[in-house]
């Protein structure tokens, strides 16, 4: 079985967990898988792809997040119009500072320094000011209604979240087989080859973190209408970079289906680790951490490659 049709029978598998699973905890965690899924996707489509690894992709979930808790919280908008302005200005952000970025020619370790580095300082300057929360975060008011994108039943949150994998997988099949993911592929594989033929790798990188930024704010919308609540460390947080970046590369980097991979493969881990160690504090901890190793000792190129098909992202692609 090849490493499409393996994706494609998990993401049809994971459609019936909504009408097959009662409980609320196996609800909530196979939601976060597929939350995380997209979330790896978007970063997918920048650093599996684009070959531009990311180390700050918090920056645009967080951008979601914030942007719509704060058109709503402050200024009353409703939430699904809040929720299109904050994806388009996160867009907007992140196809501005690619500009900057790829502008000099910063790629590999720079081109993650600097991800990292903006995501930081929008941290502290989220967790500064009260007009956005200050320390202790926002609070999305309550008003449980499909007009303000708020629902009693979870089973509609998941069914949302699976139809926003499946739509990543999508884009991703589409990168494959479009004309701009080959310009992006060729960009990635060899810059300057690919400017002797007439692609521009400025454009074409800003266009690509553009596309990832907002499917990043996309999930940052979707995290604050479903939990209520974000904080700068949420949102902004290395943890959330290293989660986004995680998935992919466990997953496969540049494939159509190795970030939801990924993801399923990172929080049954977790949850493994969880179930056998029991609540030995930090134990959990160092058996993730011992599994994770293990997996990527004997699968380097990811769990795809299981299933006979190398990622086709470069494998050089973080040197700088």
């Amino acid at each position: 079985m090849s490493g499409k049709a393996a994706g494609s029978v998990l993401l049809a598998a994971l459609l019936a967990v909504p009408f097959v699973v009662q409980s609320e905890f196996w609800l909530s965690f196979w939601l976060l898988v597929l939350m995380f899924a997209f979330l790896g996707q978007s970063w997918n489509v920048l650093g599996g792809y684009g070959g531009q690894f990311s180390f700050g992709h918090a920056l645009f979930f967080g951008g979601g997040a914030f942007g719509t808790a704060i058109l709503q919280v402050r200024h009353g908008i409703n939430a699904y119009l809040a929720g299109a302005i904050a994806i388009t200005l996160t867009a907007m952000v992140g196809a501005l500072l690619g500009y900057l970025v790829f502008r000099y020619r910063l790629r590999g370790a720079y081109f993650a320094l600097v991800t990292l580095a903006f995501a930081e300082v929008a941290r502290v300057l989220i967790a500064s000011f009260e007009y956005t929360g200050g320390g202790f975060g926002m609070l999305v008011p309550l008003a449980r209604g499909a007009a303000n994108f708020q629902f009693d039943d979870r089973r509609i949150f998941y069914l949302i979240a699976w139809t926003l994998v499946a739509g990543g997988c999508l884009i991703a099949l589409w990168l494959e087989n479009s004309r701009f993911g080959a310009q992006l592929i060729a960009v990635r594989e060899n810059e300057d080859g690919a400017q002797a033929l007439g692609v521009d790798p400025v454009r074409t990188k800003v266009l690509a973190i553009a596309l990832s930024a907002a499917m990043a704010a996309t999930v940052g919308v979707f995290y604050v209408q479903n939990f209520l609540f974000v904080d700068s460390q949420i949102a902004f947080g290395p943890g959330m970079s290293i989660e986004a970046l995680l998935v992919a590369i466990i997953g496969g980097v540049g494939t159509a289906f190795g970030p939801l991979i990924g993801a399923v493969v990172l929080h049954a881990l977790g949850e493994l680790a969880k179930q056998i160690t029991g609540n030995a504090p930090g134990l959990n901890l160092v058996l993730y951490g011992l599994l994770l190793i293990a997996a990527l000792r004997f699968l380097p190129s990811g769990f795809v490659s299981a299933f006979g098909r190398r990622p086709k992202a470069s494998p050089g692609a973080v040197d700088a």
